[in-house]
């Protein structure tokens, strides 16, 4: 987030906000590099995943670094503005965008839902049904296909 929020700095000309922004993006990325990796050491059951190889995380390194260094090569030469000591906040809620999403509300319980009717539904007291026992597989009979053969006279002509 760090990284793309200094892309934003940079396009609305504020260099040294976001040298800051990469910078912390390179420390947060680097952190979560060390996490990646020990991560993908890790031993036990399971798919052996590594996020530090994903092609989204490999991408992210070099964007964040190469962004940075445009940055710093942009004040040096054109902007000259002091990179600030803290790191820019982020804007956590998004203002654009097609429609404001609805908050999920959980609907209101039926007045027929009582703690009575929902013990009603004990599992073991069900009946013991002796005749739901899976009947064997009727034995299927192989069919005889047609035999098809090509006709070169279908009436169709190309012109």
């Amino acid at each position: 987030a760090y990284c793309y929020h200094g892309q934003t700095l940079l396009a609305s000309d504020k260099c040294g906000e976001a040298i800051r922004s990469l910078q912390e993006s390179e420390k947060f990325f680097a952190k979560a590099e060390a996490l990646c990796k020990e991560y993908g050491e890790t031993k036990g059951p399971g798919t052996t995943a590594k996020p530090s190889g994903h092609l989204f995380f490999r991408k992210l390194g070099t964007l964040v670094k190469n962004t940075l260094e445009k940055c710093q090569r942009e004040n040096g030469f054109i902007y000259f503005q002091k990179v600030p000591a803290e790191a820019p906040q982020l804007e956590l809620k998004a203002n654009y965008g097609l429609v404001e999403p609805i908050p999920f509300e959980f609907p209101a319980l039926n007045a027929h839902w009582t703690p009575e009717t929902l013990a009603a539904f004990d599992l073991t007291k069900r009946p013991k049904d002796d005749t739901a026992k899976p009947k064997p597989d009727e034995e299927v009979k192989p069919l005889k296909e047609p035999d098809i053969k090509p006709q070169k006279d279908s009436g169709c002509q190309i012109s």
